[in-house]
């Protein structure tokens, strides 16, 4: 053996746990920072149960991270840091839910401090669409930007902001909350209020958009193909609607004309604004993306500005259905020789 000859120890393992809380499900995501990505270790998912209230489902968040660190041969000791991705409005500062839509009964919810006393990890809390911008940022679509824009498409609209190189959330943490802007003068409601953009562009403005041609088609006294009765109605959502979109139903197809080319105006006053590189679009837009990219063209293009529609590519979220759970670890990343700014 060679005296004075010294081998470097090889670097511990670095790990993270993400919860991504939902409305239709949420998930626990065991994740291992790998350089300067995180590969996906275990997931566990489970459907929403908003029977059970705030509490029950977060002891079940609990129950099921602790599951399968126990399956990794992890301990709590070994996860760095607990990242949580949740639907706003929040108060990330605090770790505070604060009612958002589709988490009813969530009023002034503690889940950072929740989880920091049962796991005994430090935790931090961020809206979906922010962690899903940098998941994007960081991995995806928007890898090499400086300024970005990520929209949620999903069961509402939000924006996740990246400008300048940094995560951009505002004085209160609501930077973002691009749903709220009003694009039409009638329309259907979100935010309170009708014609908003996400009563347009999400799932749960798309429903509402086909539910009202519907009825009108109904008042009619004319049949509808993809829905004849109000049983029909409540049980229709936005994958039967594109199905029968591509199979060539008139009112479906209008339903998704009406949604893309919204959309696309409201992406022409975010890039007007904010002069983004790119527009990242998830969630319903990337499985929907041949019903509703040409008519978000149409709209953007007839909005934009000449300079931001020759120097703004909107696309679609390149981490498709695993966004959300990227994103809940994004939220916790520590990138190398980047700095970053929540």
């Amino acid at each position: 053996m060679t005296a004075g000859v010294q081998f470097a120890e090889e670097p511990s393992p670095r790990y993270l746990l993400g919860f991504d809380i939902g409305g239709t499900k949420c998930a626990t995501i065991l994740g291992r920072v790998s350089g300067d990505g995180v590969e996906i270790l275990d997931r566990v998912s489970f459907a929403t149960e908003h029977g059970t209230g705030p509490n029950g489902v977060l002891a079940m968040l609990e129950t099921d991270a602790r599951k399968t660190l126990a399956g990794a041969g992890l301990e709590t000791i070994d996860v760095e840091r607990v990242g949580i991705s949740c639907g706003g409005p929040l108060d990330v500062k605090q770790g505070v839910v604060l009612g958002p839509p589709n988490l009813p009964g969530w009023d002034r919810v503690e889940v950072t401090a929740y989880f920091e006393r049962v796991l005994g990890i430090e935790a931090e809390l961020a809206n979906d669409a922010n962690a899903g911008a940098l998941a994007e940022w960081w991995w995806g679509a928007g890898q090499g930007t400086r300024s970005m824009v990520f929209l949620t498409f999903g069961t509402g609209l939000g924006a996740g902001l990246i400008l300048d190189g940094r995560l951009h959330s505002g004085v209160r943490g609501l930077a973002g909350e691009v749903g709220h802007i009003r694009i039409a003068e009638e329309g259907p409601r979100a935010y309170g209020k009708v014609g908003s953009l996400e009563g347009y562009a999400s799932g749960t403005g798309i429903r509402e958009l086909a539910s009202a041609k519907i009825r009108e088609v109904w008042s009619r006294g004319e049949r509808v193909a993809i829905c004849a009765t109000e049983a029909d109605l409540v049980a229709l959502d936005v994958a039967a609607l594109a199905a029968a979109a591509r199979a060539g139903d008139p009112l479906a197809r209008f339903v998704f004309e009406s949604s893309g080319y919204q959309l696309g105006r409201g992406i022409a006053i975010l890039a007007d604004v904010l002069d983004p590189e790119i527009v990242v679009v998830g969630g319903i837009y990337v499985r929907c993306r041949d019903l509703l990219e040409a008519p978000m063209l149409r709209g953007f293009n007839l909005e934009a500005l000449p300079g931001a529609k020759g120097s703004c590519n909107v696309v679609p979220a390149a981490l498709g259905e695993a966004i959300g759970d990227f994103g809940a670890l994004a939220i916790v990343f520590e990138p190398p020789d980047m700095e970053v700014v929540h």
